[in-house]
């Protein structure tokens, strides 16, 4: 059986926008990859839920945000696992799913950054190559190093991706001051959140 290239692409997705999609699509074309799937957090270890947003509501907009991409998956794992997920774990338990798959964990490169607070940070470089998103002109001179301590040589791809100033944060923000987050958001995504009320 031919063995595939599996991008994952975690987050709280609270919402997802153009950026997280941008980035997936970057890493198909730059990796050669087959597919991605994106793993929207249940409850990250990390980072409260902003805005009390629910696990459904989030994995909800990441579908519909993905929904024109064949080569793009949602999966439920983390959402419907009603506990803590760290990523070395949703890695082992897809490297047991995908047997034939090379895994490719997509992230940002300043939470590459911190890989050595992560759980079992040598044992996720073992299950999955680490693609690293960065931005033109954003400094990295510790990432060898970083990695390089738990025995990453190899294990993590840098991937320069367009800039583009979007984030989950200030589409909050803009829905709570009554702004518009058209064309931030897929518009589905922005008709989800005005029909449910989000971060009002």
């Amino acid at each position: 059986m031919k063995s595939s290239r599996l991008g994952i692409m975690g987050g709280t997705f609270n919402p997802i926008h153009i950026g997280h999609l941008v980035c997936a699509e970057e890493a198909l074309s730059q990796y050669a990859l087959d597919r991605i799937l994106f793993m929207p957090a249940g409850l990250p270890p990390h980072k409260e839920i902003e805005g009390g947003t629910s696990a459904r509501a989030r994995y909800l907009m990441t579908v519909i945000a993905t929904a024109g991409n064949p080569r793009f998956h949602v999966s439920r794992h983390e959402v419907d696992s009603g506990r803590v997920c760290y990523t070395v774990d949703t890695m082992r338990h897809l490297a047991e799913q995908h047997p034939q798959a090379k895994l490719f964990f997509i992230t940002g490169a300043d939470a590459v950054l911190e890989i050595l607070d992560w759980k079992d940070p040598a044992e996720l470089l073992r299950l999955a190559t680490l693609i690293a998103a960065t931005r033109p002109g954003y400094p990295l001179d510790r990432l060898a190093e970083i990695t390089g301590r738990i025995g990453g040589e190899g294990r993590v791809e840098l991937m320069e991706i367009p800039a583009i100033g979007v984030s989950s944060s200030m589409v909050r923000e803009r829905v709570a001051q009554g702004m518009s987050i058209r064309y931030l958001v897929p518009e589905g995504v922005e008709r989800f959140i005005e029909k449910e009320g989000l971060y009002r």
